[in-house]
């Protein structure tokens, strides 16, 4: 592998890449961030086997986006798109919460085939970002509870929140995510 290409910084491989398609440059991407990618597939789909799948359909799914999207912290990115990913992967296998019911209005249908899938990706999209709009512990929080499926004793002991505390960030962070979901809606 070239040397001069690996101690490109990011944003200047991903910058080659959209100019060149260089194949050499996604195979220092992965070897700079297939730990990461792993690790994040690893935390929510919590098998080895579907987190190794999950982090090379990632990878084979950057070709193309890298070419899309105009990226300021790759590191950053990267780590979102796995999330997304992952979520997807969560929803579609019904380990998620069947629907996104907590933060959409109660009147949507939810029915699979009502939904495509771009659609589906939008709504986890915005999602994604109402979540960073929420304080830490509120996020921690939801993201326990509703992603990680965690009993409020296990976010407990995860946080160092008390019951009240844990039951609040849930209650409040629900709130607040549909308040946020829907001011994006208004938005767009």
């Amino acid at each position: 592998m070239n040397t001069q290409l690996k101690n490109l910084k990011d944003e200047e491989l991903i910058h080659l890449y959209k100019t060149k398609k260089s194949a050499e440059v996604m195979g220092i991407l992965y070897d700079r961030y297939a730990h990461l990618v792993y690790g994040v597939c690893l935390k929510y789909l919590k098998n080895t086997e579907n987190a190794k799948d999950a982090m090379m359909q990632i990878f084979e799914k950057l070709f193309v986006d890298l070419s899309k999207h105009d990226i300021q912290l790759f590191k950053a990115w990267l780590y979102r798109v796995s999330q997304n990913y992952c979520f997807m992967q969560l929803r579609s296998n019904n380990h998620l919460v069947k629907s996104v019911e907590f933060f959409t209005d109660s009147s949507m249908e939810y029915e699979e085939t009502l939904h495509p899938l771009a659609e589906k990706e939008k709504m986890l999209d915005q999602m994604e970002l109402a979540l960073e709009e929420l304080t830490d512990e509120q996020k921690k929080c939801i993201l326990l509870f509703y992603i990680e499926k965690k009993t409020y004793q296990e976010i407990m002991q995860e946080t160092g929140l008390t019951f009240m505390q844990v039951k609040s960030n849930i209650q409040n962070g629900k709130r607040n995510l549909k308040i946020k979901m829907s001011e994006k809606k208004i938005h767009e």
